[in-house]
């Protein structure tokens, strides 16, 4: 089994920058790429980046792209997402979630593990 905790979240300004980071614990062996959504009050959750398991490949989705960077570090089992610009569209819950495979995926079919997620606030 497969433990994700994410941390780093809180209120920020519009403009300023947070970095989240995931902790991966349990069987790390199963996981191989790692992904981050997030879910802002009343919408679906949406993909926001993903990284392959050796880090040479990543996703972003348009809306955070060139503002947000995905990155992991397989020697401390744990994935991370530099948040910078951020503005208020970006308030939402972002969780961290691991996939099967070796390369990420957009939709959150494939992902076998969530965390708890970790709130984000950006204010105007």
């Amino acid at each position: 089994q497969v433990t994700l905790v994410e941390s780093g979240g809180g209120l920020v300004q519009a403009g300023g920058s947070l970095r989240l980071s995931c902790a991966i614990s349990g069987r790390t062996d199963y996981v191989a790429a790692m992904a981050w959504f997030r879910q802002s009050a009343g919408k679906e959750r949406e993909f926001v980046s993903g990284i392959s398991y050796n880090g040479g490949y990543t996703d972003v989705a348009e809306s955070v792209k060139g503002r947000f960077f995905v990155s992991r570090d397989n020697a401390k089992n744990e994935a991370y997402l530099e948040m910078d610009i951020l503005k208020p569209e970006d308030t939402a819950v972002y969780y961290c979630a691991s996939h099967g495979r070796d390369y990420p995926s957009a939709s959150e079919e494939g992902y076998t593990t969530w965390g708890q997620g970790t709130q984000v606030t950006v204010s105007s």
